[in-house]
């Protein structure tokens, strides 16, 4: 599956090209639009086809499917960092909770059924589970339908949907790989974990109960069926103790931590000089990726749109002096004049301390880590604003002088 979707995108990239566009995967490339990642569908089988997943029609009373849920859910819980990481990059920090994707916390969406099912084996047993009950179309010539047991919730990052998890966080130009060589590292330190105490048992059934019941108990934290988009899910994943790892500096110290090294190396999928290099690789694609973003916007601010506003200003104050001249009222245009003024000044100030910002950074004589913190804290905090000033001047501006495509040109008029 990794490598389909890793042909597809060179594909889409190459066939784009032979049609004269330009196929976008960076996550967020136009501010208030929507962006892409992927929902990589992660589940597990037997050698036989068993999907060990699946609830059947009575999950209430399926040990095996309760104890690989229960294991998931435990190994999310205990390595979300490691997750975290692996949807990290410049581009996704732009997607991640902004009302369109998951947030950067990760939780676990089950569903009313399973999160019923829970309630009871934390209770003293499950008995019974809930249904979907029918949905009414309101009308006597249709018969009533019945709905799923299950939801969606497309706010979720990592969403139980029907026999398989959603993973949702991973970006549209990264590989879907580290998720997924993570996710089944994690599940398999678990499970072993769940086999050495299973095998030991004198009594295996009661000790399948109680380790479920006991697994529940201690991540249950990590579960949320509600709105991840919502302030006060922030705030309640604070209380709870979930690591809410902002940005991908950030995400990227869990590479490092001693617990991922000893499971990596245990599980033979990365030495420990291997995951060394990783960190370092990816501090040092976000120092270009920010370094190349920075320097395209200077060029862009410097040399097209200053100059533009420029000009249009002057051409804007010819305009007052000659109407003034015929005695008409120019109370509109030198309204329009003064604002273009005092936008372009802040432009200009904005664009000065964001090249401010990237000599500081790329001055730092410090390790990938130090340097890496140092763009997100100078550089990347610093092209917002000049942004802001550039979208409100292009909205300001002729048409006629603007000398780059508009997010008009852009999104309706290929």
């Amino acid at each position: 599956a990794n490598d389909h979707n890793q042909l597809t995108m060179e594909t889409m990239k190459k066939v784009a090209l032979r049609h004269g566009l330009v196929c976008l995967l960076h996550e967020k490339p136009f501010a208030g639009v929507n962006g892409s990642g992927k929902h990589n569908n992660w589940s597990l089988a037997t050698d036989d086809g068993q999907n060990l997943l699946d609830p059947g029609s009575t999950p209430h009373e399926n040990m095996q499917f309760l104890l690989f849920l229960t294991a998931v859910i435990k190994a999310v819980d205990d390595y979300a960092d490691l997750l975290r990481v692996a949807a990290a990059s410049p581009g996704n920090d732009h997607r991640l909770g902004a009302n369109e994707a998951p947030p950067a916390i990760i939780s676990i969406f089950l569903g009313d059924q399973l999160t019923d099912i829970f309630d009871q084996l934390q209770n003293g047993g499950a008995t019974s589970c809930k249904n979907g009950g029918t949905l009414s179309l309101g009308t006597t010539n249709l018969p009533d339908l019945y709905k799923d047991s299950t939801d969606r919730n497309r706010t979720s990052p990592f969403a139980f949907t029907g026999n398989k998890f959603e993973f949702r966080m991973v970006g549209s130009s990264q590989t879907i790989a580290q998720a997924n060589f993570t996710l089944n590292t994690i599940v398999a330190e678990t499970l072993g974990q769940f086999a050495d105490r299973l095998e030991a048992a004198k009594d295996l059934p009661k000790a399948l109960a109680a380790l479920i019941k006991e697994t529940i108990c201690d991540h249950r934290r990590i579960i949320f069926n509600g709105n991840n988009y919502t302030q006060e899910w922030v705030e309640e994943a604070d209380r709870r103790g979930l690591p809410n790892i902002a940005t991908t500096v950030e995400a990227i110290q869990a590479i490092r931590q001693e617990k991922n090294l000893a499971l990596m190396e245990k599980h033979a999928v990365l030495s420990r000089g291997e995951m060394a290099s990783r960190a370092e690789i990816l501090y040092e694609n976000y120092i270009k990726t920010l370094h190349i973003e920075a320097l395209t916007m200077i060029e862009m601010s410097r040399r097209q749109i200053l100059p533009a506003v420029i000009s249009y200003k002057g051409h804007l104050a010819n305009t007052i002096a000659q109407v003034s001249q015929a005695g008409c009222d120019v109370s509109v245009e030198q309204a329009l004049c003064g604002e273009i003024s005092s936008r372009l000044v802040s432009f200009s100030q904005n664009l000065a301390r964001l090249e401010e910002a990237v000599e500081q950074a790329e001055s730092a004589d410090s390790s990938a880590a130090d340097k890496a913190a140092a763009y997100r804290d100078l550089v990347f905090s610093a092209m917002a604003p000049l942004r802001q000033d550039g979208d409100r001047l292009e909205e300001l501006i002729d048409a006629a002088y603007w000398p780059i495509p508009t997010y008009s040109d852009m999104l309706f008029n290929v």
